[in-house]
């Protein structure tokens, strides 16, 4: 097994607070790190850095875990452009579009659905992004819907069944079918490719006793619950996850005092979409009062044709940072050990000895970078399992 010594980092950033000053961040200076396979061997002062088979010099750049995606629907076909620019002229966002890519994911061959879904995940790597997770939900039937999480299983293990996206046009008229498909014939195909089971809790999708049924039935067929929740509006998501013991709530962007208390309480992460936000000219989540109050809070992209087609997590951490009034520090954690946290996952997220080898390397100084510069390409490297996906020569 071979290792690499990257050294001369400038600022490291661990995710580990037996590093540094013991902040949530961990970060050290003058720092280095050892890859040994596909794991994180050692962490520590450049000066007191053990030998390797190979060495990189950092130049004082520094290096950040890579970052966790923990809420995308990664597979689809189509684009919806023109939503957008009617969203940009005044049409207010409904949801109902989710329509249109149903019926361009359905007419997608597999191949067409896997080269486009692998672009977009070309695109995260170049941006950080090492751990992903892909929601079906455009498929609505069957058929498509299993050939969605079989196709999202070869790109990450963390697959969701959303089945319960919304109601397909031809259950228009009987809704309680469709909830019997999706917790009976849709459900058993699907669920050898899934690891958690999802539900579009709010207005115009489903309600509170539809949630249940299918949480119920996914949690008995093995899958763990996580929720699409008060987006829209206040509505009950964030008080069923808490009742389900859910990994994450996601959007949040509608909560009472008491489904805040209930998210503390449970230890159900929020997971904050920013992009979602921006892209529907609605009113951002409340980051700051989750935050102050002792929620985790996680980011993600919510890349999808309709409401966010986004694939940069550190565009995120800058929506987070500047309409979201989390700290530049906030927003990393909330991008990494708080996505790791809405996936329930211990080995990725953070730069600690033993966990996966994902890291980003900064063409700058400090992750400070990554909210100050929006937009800039500031991601010179990226491994994942100690393999590099992504390299910009800036090393060379």
């Amino acid at each position: 097994m071979t290792s690499t010594l990257i050294t001369n980092i400038g600022e490291l950033v661990t995710c580990d607070p037996a590093h540094g000053d013991g902040s949530p961040l961990g970060v050290v200076h003058d720092a280095a790190l050892v890859i040994e396979g596909a794991r994180i061997a050692w962490v520590g002062a450049a000066a007191e850095a053990p030998a390797a088979d190979t060495r990189i010099d950092a130049a004082g750049r520094a290096v950040v875990p890579g970052f966790v995606d923990s809420h995308t629907h990664l597979v689809f076909g189509g684009e919806r452009s023109a939503e957008f620019a009617a969203r940009m002229a005044g049409a207010r966002y409904d949801g109902g579009g989710i329509a249109a890519t149903v019926a361009a994911t359905r007419a997608a061959t597999d191949e067409e659905l896997r080269s486009s879904a692998a672009a977009r995940l070309r695109e995260m790597r170049a941006s950080g992004t090492t751990t992903v997770e892909a929601k079906s939900g455009y498929g609505l039937d069957v058929a498509t819907e299993e050939r969605l999480l079989r196709l999202s299983r070869e790109l990450t293990p963390e697959t969701t069944f959303l089945g319960a996206h919304v109601v397909p046009p031809e259950y228009a008229r009987d809704r309680s079918a469709y909830v019997e498909l999706v917790c009976g014939p849709m459900l058993d195909a699907c669920a050898p490719h899934a690891r958690w089971v999802d539900v579009f809790c709010d207005q115009g999708a489903f309600d509170h006793e539809e949630t249940r049924a299918v949480l119920r039935a996914g949690v008995a067929a093995g899958l763990a619950p996580r929720l699409h929740g008060n987006q829209l509006g206040f509505g009950p998501g964030a008080q069923i996850a808490a009742e389900f013991g859910a990994a994450s709530v996601d959007h949040c962007t509608h909560l009472s005092h008491d489904d805040v208390a209930a998210l503390r309480e449970a230890g159900v992460v929020a997971t904050l979409l920013p992009a979602a936000e921006f892209s529907t000219r609605s009113p951002y989540a409340d980051a700051r009062r989750l935050l102050d109050v002792g929620v985790t809070v996680a980011l993600a992209t919510d890349c999808n044709p309709g409401s966010a087609y986004v694939t940069s997590m550190p565009f995120v951490i800058a929506l987070a940072v500047r309409e979201m009034r989390m700290t530049p520090g906030e927003a990393l954690w909330a991008a990494t050990a708080g996505g790791a946290a809405a996936l329930r996952r211990t080995d990725v997220g953070s730069l600690a000895q033993d966990c996966s080898a994902d890291l980003a390397l900064l063409d700058a100084p400090g992750y400070v970078h990554l909210a100050y510069r929006p937009a800039s390409p500031l991601v010179a490297c990226t491994w994942v399992a100690g393999e590099l996906v992504h390299d910009t020569g800036a090393l060379a």
